[in-house]
């Protein structure tokens, strides 16, 4: 979960957490257990006069017998037969042995299984969340455009959990984890990669990638993998919008000609554009929004409404208000509507108070 203005305000950093195999850290700290094993047979054997074998007290020490007793004394394991005889042999077995016995099963024993508990923690987590992941949002490209489509859906009640990000950057990875989003590390233009993100099962796939070639490869995955969901894309040049579509995306977006645009606005009228920029922006003043028409609604005219509609939406068809097919609003249209972005006393958002709709059953 994202950090708190609290954990903010009190200096609170949290790097991104490293992830690596089971396998290397199991090795990882092998290494370390035999270096600790190494040191301590290097240390019983150059102080070896100090040490008795009980099965043959006239014999000497040797460094097979520093490997044994190591190995025996650091595994806990201790049969007695070979044991510390001078007062500093005993003394460094006190105070550094015992030391290195406790970091050597710490190391070796302890940190092991907490390392595998955690990567089967993780890996029960992925796979409950494989099976509960259906009818999502999955997000391909987590850069301006799928940060502000983020923050689009969240805005208008779509929850983080049912949002999916694919992105190949370790930078997008850790922005998406720090905004509290599931993610998939790996290309796009990738089948396997959009499989291990549910796209088979995804509700909607919005594709905001560099460039419009991977963003055409990238539609052609995802319409075969899922002919049913759907696709919204964002092209740079609106010579490939055409081409996108043609490859199944169902909405396609020229994000250069719609900034573009918007400039020029800008420049011609300063007014206008602002107003344009407010319709863009969720949360304040003005916002464009799709809803279902009312009950008292039907039989009127578009014109008529306390919201101010811009088109009406027919049978999947999308008519203007001033359209003649749409004179009279029918039941089972929905408006697309221009409103406050927060309702206020004289400026009432009609559909956002559990009225009843005109498509529901009487």
């Amino acid at each position: 979960m994202p950090d708190t203005v609290d954990d903010v305000s009190r200096g609170r950093v949290r790097l991104p957490a490293i992830t690596r195999s089971p396998v290397w850290e199991l090795s990882r700290r092998i290494l370390l257990a035999l270096g600790l094993l190494g040191f301590t047979v290097a240390l019983v054997y150059f102080d070896r006069a100090g040490y008795r074998d009980n099965a043959d007290p006239t014999r000497h020490v040797d460094l097979v017998d520093a490997i044994y007793y190591t190995t025996v004394t650091l595994s806990t394991t201790g049969y007695g037969d070979i044991a510390p005889v001078l007062p500093h042999t005993r003394l460094i077995n006190a105070f550094v042995l015992t030391p290195l016995r406790i970091g050597f099963l710490v190391l070796l024993i302890g940190t092991t299984l907490e390392v595998l508990a955690t990567q089967g923690r993780e890996s029960f987590r992925i796979s409950r969340w494989r099976k509960t992941m259906d009818d999502h949002v999955i997000i391909i490209g987590y850069g301006t455009k799928g940060r502000s489509a983020v923050e689009t859906l969240v805005s208008n009640g779509v929850d983080r959990e049912r949002i999916v990000v694919v992105d190949p950057s370790s930078t997008a990875l850790g922005e998406a984890h720090a905004d509290g989003l599931a993610v998939v590390t790996g290309d796009a233009t990738r089948r396997e990669v959009l499989r291990r993100a549910g796209v088979a099962e995804a509700k909607q796939v919005i594709i905001t990638t560099d460039r419009d070639d991977s963003t055409v490869l990238a539609t052609l995955n995802v319409r075969q993998l899922n002919p049913d969901t759907y696709v919204v894309a964002a092209v740079r040049e609106s010579d490939n919008v055409q081409l996108v579509r043609q490859s199944g995306a169902d909405s396609v977006i020229t994000s250069s000609d719609a900034v573009g645009r918007l400039l020029g606005l800008s420049s011609l009228s300063p007014t206008l554009g602002s107003v344009m920029e407010d319709l863009l922006t969720y949360g304040e003043g003005l916002e464009v929004a799709e809803r279902d028409l009312l009950v008292q609604e039907v039989g009127k005219q578009p014109q008529s409404l306390p919201d101010q509609v811009i088109a009406v939406v027919r049978d999947g068809v999308v008519h203007r208000y001033f359209d003649p097919t749409v004179t009279q609003l029918a039941r089972g249209d929905r408006l697309v509507v221009v409103r406050p972005a927060q309702e206020l006393p004289w400026a009432p958002r009609p559909g956002t108070h559990g009225e009843a709709l005109s498509d529901e059953d009487d």
